[in-house]
């Protein structure tokens, strides 16, 4: 009776969360579909949003990710790999996790303020793509490190064995082996990372501003898709707009994960 009842828990908490994602979506794309065209993808916004298009929007948010999902890539898994191949638990290691595990909890309004501080203030980027991504890149970071380092460390142990046997050293262990067989994990996490980068509002706001122009240089102002979708939803200028915004951001980021699955299910049957 147990097995039958978590068993039918467990089945009704899947039902749940995909019925809840599927009403999200269903919703917007049933408001925002039928005022998505060729015209509002290709040009430009013209009074306030309240005519036009979403190009410079989708420069903007694409322009953003490219900043700060490398950035977050590199330095998320080189920290994975810290953690997981050069260290041993003590206390550093334990100090590193807690700070990760903390990061990843702070809101992403105080991620805002500190990236409007550092680059926009202090630094002299300006509102601008750079100021942006470096503050996206630092509030994606725990999620990466989480993942790599859970996914390196979900590889035997008897592989790294193997080719230390075989006269392999540490670091190309770690890049022919280990990397290799964590990297759909890994890839996971970058996948997270770049689904939150496109659709942060708070942060993106206060570090990269809300130009409705479109971007011809780094330090340029930008106004991403979720920040668009934003204002013209709470300044009431256009909620047909709005979800035809929000709708065209679905649909990339449905987009983007299809082929994210593909590129793994192809790694995956290779390796």
């Amino acid at each position: 009776m147990r097995d039958r009842l978590g068993t039918l828990l467990v089945w009704a908490s899947g039902i749940l969360v995909m019925g809840v994602l599927l009403a999200i979506i269903s919703i917007v794309l049933i408001r925002g579909l039928p005022f998505l065209s060729l015209e509002f993808l290709t040009q430009a916004p013209q009074k306030m949003g309240r005519e036009g298009g979403i190009l410079p929007m989708i420069a903007g948010t694409f322009l953003l990710a490219m900043v700060a999902v490398p950035i977050a890539t590199v330095l998320g898994v080189g920290a994975a790999i810290y953690l997981s191949e050069y260290t041993v638990e003590g206390r550093l290691t334990r100090i590193v996790r807690s700070g990760t595990e903390i990061l990843a909890g702070v809101p992403s309004i105080i991620f805002g303020l500190f990236g409007f501080v550092l680059f926009v203030v202090t630094l002299g980027f300006g509102w601008s793509v750079v100021s942006g991504g470096l503050t996206v890149a630092f509030m994606t970071l725990p999620t990466i490190i989480r993942t790599s380092e859970e996914s390196l460390r979900a590889v035997p142990r008897i592989y790294r064995e193997v080719s230390y046997a075989l006269g392999a050293g540490k670091w190309h262990t770690i890049r022919k082996v280990v990397l290799p067989s964590a990297g759909q994990g890994i890839l996971t996490g970058v996948m997270l990372a770049l689904g939150r980068s496109v659709a942060e509002t708070a942060a993106v706001i206060f570090t990269a501003g809300s130009s409705l122009r479109f971007p011809t240089s780094p330090f340029d102002p930008v106004r991403t898709m979720a920040v668009h979708f934003y204002i013209l939803a709470r300044e009431g200028i256009s909620m047909d707009r709005a979800y035809a915004t929000a709708a065209a951001l679905i649909v990339l980021i449905l987009v983007v994960n299809s082929i994210a699955l593909t590129l793994m299910r192809r790694y995956r049957a290779r390796f």
